[in-house]
């Protein structure tokens, strides 16, 4: 999914990931927003106080005030731990949206290396699509594959699409529908779609158009083009009582929120 990031500047658009498809179109990729992450985001782990059991579970004021100063030291040591690594991915974004591919690469590397999500899945796409390096797509795979285990949306949905494509790979649609399915739990928009089409389709599932439908629809309410134009398709194929039935289960669905790398 995908919802548009923050960007620190205006740039003309550029399909980073694997593109968020349209029913009918297996490769619609020039109309995407960058999938860059948002500057909200930090990459590092909130830092949160345990609850130990005890007899008395009245606070004690001296106890509870070395707790938060423990913890705020703490949080210090992670943000300082963490900054330099998200200023180098910072840097190669600037070169990437330069098209200064090598800088790009430059940075990524050691970063998706010491197992940076982001940055894997980064070097995934550029693998993908050549950029800085031959187009590869057995490196682009491993690379999303990386970033997929760690429960990184984006990657989940690009890893789908190469299966669903079979780039470099028989393809494979079970594998496919796995992946896309991880992703549009999380709330990946660009997933969702995706998922919406394999329905559509029967790709790796029992044919379903109300479930195309709803999909499709999170999809759209994200801001998805493609999605918006699957809706307004589909509603020319389904009866009102479909339509009912499947925007009901969309406004129900609710995201399972970010996975959680083990």
């Amino acid at each position: 999914m995908r919802g548009g990031p923050n960007l620190r500047r205006s740039i003309k658009p550029i399909p980073i990931g694997e593109g968020v498809i349209c029913l009918g179109e297996d490769n619609n990729v020039d109309s995407c927003r960058p999938v860059i992450p948002d500057r909200d985001h930090e990459p590092m782990q909130h830092v949160g106080m345990s609850q130990e059991s005890s007899r008395d579970t009245r606070p004690k004021q001296g106890a509870f005030m070395k707790n938060v100063i423990f913890l705020k030291i703490l949080f210090c040591i992670v943000m300082v731990g963490a900054l330099p690594s998200w200023a180098d991915f910072l840097t190669g974004e600037d070169a990437y949206l330069r098209e200064d591919f090598v800088r790009a690469l430059e940075e990524w590397q050691p970063l998706a290396e010491s197992g940076n999500a982001e940055a894997q899945n980064m070097l995934g796409y550029m693998y993908r699509y050549g950029q800085g390096v031959p187009q590869d797509f057995d490196q682009a795979r491993q690379w999303y594959r990386l970033a997929a285990d760690q429960g990184h949306a984006r990657a989940q949905n690009n890893l789908g699409a190469m299966y669903r494509q079979g780039l470099g790979i028989p393809k494979n649609y079970e594998e496919a529908l796995r992946w896309f399915r991880r992703a549009a739990e999380q709330g990946n928009g660009g997933a969702q779609n995706h998922l919406g089409l394999m329905y559509f389709e029967g790709e790796g599932v029992a044919k379903d158009v109300i479930q195309a439908y709803k999909w499709a629809y999170r999809s759209a309410q994200q801001g998805v083009e493609p999605a918006a134009l699957a809706v307004d398709f589909l509603e020319q194929q389904l009866t009102p009582d479909q339509i009912q039935e499947a925007k009901r289960l969309a406004k129900e669905w609710t995201p399972k929120g970010e996975e959680v790398a083990l």
